[in-house]
Order: C-alpha cells, then sequence, then structure tokens
C-alpha cells in the first residue's frame, strides 16, 4: 500500500516539476529571443557588441539613466518620507479625522491611477511643470500601500517606547525619527526597492509630461527607438537592467513587503 502511494508521489512530483519546466520556459522564451535578436544580424561577427555599443555610445542612454535616475530617486524619496510620517500619526497619534483619513486611504485602491491622468496633466500644465522633472515627479507621489505598511508595522511597536518618551519631555516628532523610524529600517528600504521599481518602470505619466527627448526618461526614449530595429530591442534591456538586478539582489525584501501589506505578523515587521 505504502508502495502505492510512493509511486503515485513520485508520478505528482514529477508532473510538478514538469510543468513548471514549461512555465520558466514560457516566462524565459521573450527574453532569451530579446537577447538573441540583439546579438548579431544575420549572424554578422561582432553583431552583439556593435549593436550594444551604438545604444551605449551613439544614443543619449546616459542622459536617459540620468533622468530617470533623479525622478525615480525624487519619488522614492518623497513617497518614504510622507508615507512614514502619515503611517507613525495613524497608527499612534490620536486626532481629529483620524479614522476618516485611513478609510480614504484604504478606499484609494479602487480610483486606478490611470482615472487621474486627465486631472494630472491639466493640473501640471497650469503650473507650468510640463517637461520638468517636478512635472514627472509629483503625479506619482499617490502610494497608499507604503502608508498602509509603514501603519502595520508601527501598530506593532509596543506602546511603552512612545510612553516613555513621553516621559522625558520627547516631542512627536522626536519619537518618530529617533526610536520607531531607526526600528524599520528594513521595512524602509524594502518599501524603496519597490516605489524606486515601479517609478522606474513608469511609462504613460513621462510619456505624456515631457516631449522634449533630453528629458525623457528611459523607458519612454527606449520605447521611441524601437522603430529602429535591432537597436531599439537592446535599448529596451538596457533600461531594464538595472531595475532587474536591484530585484533580484533584494527580492527576499521585496517579498516580505507584500507578506506586511497583507498583514504578517509582528515577528516579521522587526526582522
Amino acid at each position: 500500500m505504502n508502495a502505492v502511494w510512493l509511486k503515485r508521489l513520485d508520478v505528482g512530483g514529477m508532473a510538478v516539476s514538469v510543468a513548471t519546466l514549461v512555465l520558466i520556459v514560457v516566462w524565459a522564451f521573450p527574453i532569451f529571443w530579446a537577447l538573441l535578436s540583439t546579438a548579431a544580424p544575420a549572424g554578422a561577427t561582432g553583431g552583439f557588441f556593435r549593436t550594444y555599443g551604438y545604444v551605449l555610445f551613439e544614443t543619449d542612454l546616459g542622459r536617459w539613466y540620468l533622468n530617470s535616475l533623479v525622478t525615480s530617486g525624487g519619488v522614492t524619496a518623497i513617497v518614504l518620507a510622507i508615507s512614514s510620517a502619515c503611517g507613525y500619526a495613524i497608527s499612534q497619534i490620536e486626532f481629529t479625522g483620524r479614522k476618516l483619513l485611513w478609510i480614504v486611504i484604504l478606499g484609494s485602491f479602487m480610483i486606478p491611477v490611470q482615472a487621474l491622468i486627465v486631472n494630472h496633466f491639466f493640473l501640471i500644465y497650469q503650473w507650468g511643470l510640463l517637461n520638468t522633472w517636478l512635472g514627472v515627479i509629483l503625479p506619482q507621489l499617490i502610494a497608499p500601500i507604503a502608508v498602509i505598511v509603514y501603519k502595520q508595522f508601527f501598530d506593532g511597536i509596543p506602546k511603552e517606547y512612545g510612553e516613555a518618551a513621553f516621559l522625558d519631555g520627547a516631542k512627536h516628532w522626536q519619537i518618530f525619527l529617533k526610536i520607531y523610524l531607526p526600528m524599520n529600517w528594513g521595512v524602509t528600504l524594502t518599501l524603496a526597492i519597490i516605489v524606486f521599481i515601479g517609478a522606474w518602470n513608469a511609462f504613460l505619466w513621462p510619456f505624456l509630461a515631457v516631449t522634449k527627448p533630453e528629458l525623457m526618461n528611459v523607458t519612454v526614449s527606449t520605447a521611441q527607438l524601437s522603430s529602429n530595429g535591432i537597436s531599439g530591442v537592446a535599448a529596451a534591456i538596457m533600461a531594464g537592467l538595472p531595475v532587474t538586478i536591484i530585484y533580484l539582489l533584494f527580492q527576499r525584501r521585496v517579498t516580505d513587503a507584500v507578506t506586511m501589506s497583507a498583514g504578517g505578523n509582528d515577528e516579521q515587521r522587526y526582522n
């Protein structure tokens, strides 16, 4: 009887392994095809290096990288600053409208960002911020998930920490900056990675907000290079390379953030 069950388990395990292998092949095929297509036109010798050499040295890839780095870094820094302060306030401070603010933040998930694009465009236009880094950054600061993750973490910190600081005469901003925030650098790093990747990969809003080639983000500019055939594919690979490396290096922290946003336990919040 045990032998029958073991045989069934072996067959089941083999089926799962085969299915996993098929999914890996399906997932990796577009990447493999893109790399293969940039290797050489019609099998020409050295085509791979010529293609990527052209993208690196004959286009404004460096300037586009800089634009993406500045805007993505700006979005990340401002989102973390605002979200951590908001998460602390909702978690630790009693004030009028606290519950209403929390409901609004949760309810913001029901509104897709794309539905706000038209309003964002008219506001940025009226403020004269089209074709500027600030005009790209401001509409991307809506990140309720960051507020939720921070609140989840601050809810798990014992109240005694804040109460002891209050007895010593500390203000809320001092407690936030010197006690609560240093306890969650792991959460902050994880959110920074997620927000940065999202801002780097953003296409629709940067495409609408910037029309000058020298101010374009790398995602928008490489999309416009797609008409160049192989060079366009190589540029797209170069555009996604930084965030791919970041994700692979910090994959565990990204997973931890998703777990916490879904209501992870207190022990996870401290690691």
